[in-house]
């Protein structure tokens, strides 16, 4: 029965690959033309492509995307948002999150991938940590969006946690670009991204809820860059704190 089980897995795999790539490509010529609209309006058209891509194809997956406000979001508002990073599959439930302009802090790494790579190059903001150059670019570019009332989305941890705790270490760049542009951060958890998606292989696939979850906003009026490490801690406790609320980690 085991054997069965997983041969089904694997044809649901391929399944919902084939819907991925197929509706890449629908989408694919309504993102380029999208950026004749330039970086603010035609990269807002992107994000609005990108949550019809995302939501057409867990409808065709069986996956369910969940919000849970734990706290009211006022989605008027400007934030740097900030999230665990433990799946391959934590990109659409950023997408479907995305209710107001947003940018997302991206690995150079993934626009390799055909086809998707394409549309995740004209979608996010690029950044290779091994190069300082691009880095300082990638920084610009973010605080770029932030001039122009557009939210961004960054994972701290950079990587992915294999760690088997609810976070790795943070690095300071989504702390220093808040107090800098004195931006509020607002924390959110993936939650289920693992389990539908383990990081291990991409024949790990499952259908299910895949929620995400909204924390109180940080505020950092007043902060100096002296303030960077006790905001840094602030904002990973929070997370830590809500992850274990809702998922079972082995204790310190």
């Amino acid at each position: 029965m085991k054997w069965l089980l997983r041969f089904l897995q694997y044809i649901y795999c391929i399944y919902a690959l084939t819907c991925f790539i197929l509706l890449m490509f629908l989408v694919l010529p309504f993102v380029l033309l999208s950026l004749l609209g330039g970086k603010v309006t035609g990269g807002n058209i992107i994000y609005q492509l990108c949550r019809f891509w995302a939501y057409t194809w867990y409808f065709l997956i069986g996956i369910r995307h969940k919000e849970i406000y734990e706290q009211p979001h006022d989605r008027s508002r400007q934030y740097i948002f900030v999230a665990n990073h433990i799946s391959y599959l934590d990109i659409p439930p950023i997408v479907l999150i995305a209710h107001q302009p947003m940018r997302i802090l991206g690995k150079y790494e993934m626009v390799k991938i055909p086809v998707f790579g394409w549309i995740y190059r004209a979608a996010v903001i690029l950044v290779d940590r091994s190069s300082p150059d691009t880095r300082s670019r990638s920084v610009r570019a973010l605080k770029a969006a932030l001039k122009h009332h557009i939210s961004i989305f960054i994972f701290p941890e950079g990587t992915f946690n294999e760690t088997g705790r609810p976070l790795k270490e943070f690095y300071d760049g989504a702390f220093r670009i808040a107090i800098e542009t004195e931006t509020p951060i607002k924390p959110v958890l993936l939650i289920d991204t693992i389990d539908r998606l383990h990081y291990k292989s991409l024949f790990e696939l499952t259908p299910g809820i895949n929620r995400v979850v909204y924390l109180e906003e940080i505020p950092v009026e007043g902060l100096s860059m002296r303030n960077i490490p006790s905001l840094k801690n602030k904002v990973y406790s929070v997370m830590e704190e809500g992850l274990r609320r809702y998922r079972d980690y082995p204790t310190a």
